[in-house]
């Protein structure tokens, strides 16, 4: 049983299990003792966003991973895909992220990534949680010059910054373009502006201004309403809003409109293919993706490849079968060929690369796919029995689906959090979609409501 790792790290509210410091201490012995796998020192790099409790979380990382004789390599408040490329950069063991993503900010979370900047398997988490649980290496205490040393990495911004920029080609640049950038006080406060700066774009700037508890406060990915009021209001050509640690970016229009993560995926997806750059012409989404992604896609003769929610998901599925772009509606997207992660900059320079080059409002290239009606409905359940074992609702499902006849389609799951049944029905024809979500709401309320 998974104690500590959640789908993205450990996370919870700062200094209240398992955001103790004694746990990150412990965090950073048992993860210490994983990576020290060659001869000679070894090094882990620490970096962190803008909350609060950063600072004691950091400390206490620092305390643990120095305590098994590994060195601490520190970078402050940056992005996380800026925590993966440093930690490749500078040829560390591993990389720690001090990060709660989107969250409030009396939350904190801790996240690691391999000396290859992807975030570790189930099997290493579970393996570092069994060292935390144990008493394995509670005997291993170095001493004298052996303790590991806490150094601070200076020019970390500046080496993200180059790296975010060389993903363009060396002659292109954003002249001429206006943009509001959101950096919802969090992790890319300071090198998303001066990366779109430095490419010659005219950049006003909210969400700059962290003081510990504003991280995510009305600003940023999960909250854009202030950036669409400020695109209008400048009457600029692009919104980007990034989240606390900076891995997704939310896109508004030149009209203040959000463009959904689906309408973006499918402009570069398409982007890529015509210049004979998606591997295996094929995009990798969620479940949750529209249908009119997956049809748009068709059409011109790319696969659509779906995987549970989560970025980790994504990530596994494009490894393991040789995929490079990917991503999810919330804004996260994986260039595989520009970082290991999701890069919410990264993102940003790709979109504002195919404005520049098409010559093309995000809201003409939006319209690369049609968002098909959809329906959702959450049922009370007071149990979570496999679908598939009830003939009846196995069977309304089939059936409905093959009344959907290839122009749409149907997704039941439980709430991995709730005690919910979501339904989600998708199709080319509203009437349609209606009334199959109905049917499979009543079959359903029926037999498990």
């Amino acid at each position: 049983m998974r104690r500590l790792f959640g789908t993205d790290g450990v996370r919870g509210v700062a200094n209240l299990d398992p955001m103790t410091s004694e746990t990150a201490m412990q965090l950073g012995r048992a993860a210490a003792h994983i990576f020290m796998r060659r001869a000679g020192r070894h090094q882990i790099v620490i970096g962190k966003d803008t909350r609060i409790s950063g600072y004691m979380l950091e400390s206490a990382l620092t305390a643990g991973i120095c305590s098994m004789g590994v060195d601490v390599l520190l970078v402050g408040p940056m992005p996380t895909p800026a925590i993966a490329f440093l930690t490749r950069s500078l040829r560390a063991d591993a990389g720690v992220v001090i990060s709660a993503s989107h969250n409030p900010y009396q939350d904190n979370g801790i996240k690691f990534f391999s000396g290859d900047g992807f975030k570790l398997p189930d099997e290493v988490e579970s393996r570092i949680e069994e060292l935390i649980v144990s008493d394995e290496i509670n005997h291993l205490r170095p001493t004298a010059d052996l303790i590991g040393k806490a150094y601070r990495i200076d020019d970390a911004d500046g080496r993200y910054i180059e790296f975010a920029k060389r993903s363009l080609p060396k002659d292109l640049d954003f002249q001429g373009i206006k943009l509001v950038v959101d950096c919802a006080n969090g992790a890319g406060y300071k090198v998303a502006p001066t990366v779109l700066r430095e490419l010659g774009a005219t950049v006003e700037v909210i969400g700059n201004k962290p003081n510990g508890m504003n991280i995510n406060q009305a600003c940023g990915a999960v909250h854009p309403e202030l950036l669409q009021e400020t695109v209008r209001l400048h009457k600029a050509d692009l919104g980007i809003a990034l989240d606390g640690d900076a891995d997704r970016a939310i896109f508004v229009c030149e009209q203040g409109t959000v463009v959904d993560g689906d309408h973006v995926m499918a402009a570069l997806g398409l982007d890529l293919h015509h210049q004979g750059l998606l591997a295996n012409r094929t995009l990798v989404g969620t479940v949750m993706s529209n249908f009119g992604l997956e049809l748009s896609m068709a059409k011109a003769g790319i696969t659509l490849i779906r995987t549970p929610v989560g970025d980790r998901y994504l990530l596994e599925r494009m490894l393991a079968e040789g995929y490079n772009f990917g991503g999810e509606q919330s804004g996260h997207f994986i260039f595989l060929d520009h970082n290991t992660t999701g890069d919410g900059l990264i993102s940003a320079l790709q979109i504002l690369s195919l404005m520049k080059r098409s010559k093309k409002p995000l809201s003409e290239l939006a319209k690369a796919m049609t968002a098909v009606p959809q329906i959702l409905v959450n049922i009370k359940v007071k149990q979570k029995p496999v679908l598939e074992s009830i003939p009846e609702i196995d069977r309304a499902i089939q059936e409905n689906n093959r009344r959907l006849n290839g122009s749409g389609r149907v997704l039941i799951r439980y709430s991995g959090t709730e005690p919910l049944l979501r339904i989600m029905v998708e199709g080319e024809h509203a009437s349609v979609v209606k009334d199959v979500a109905d049917e499979l709401a009543r079959v359903v309320q029926a037999h498990i409501g």
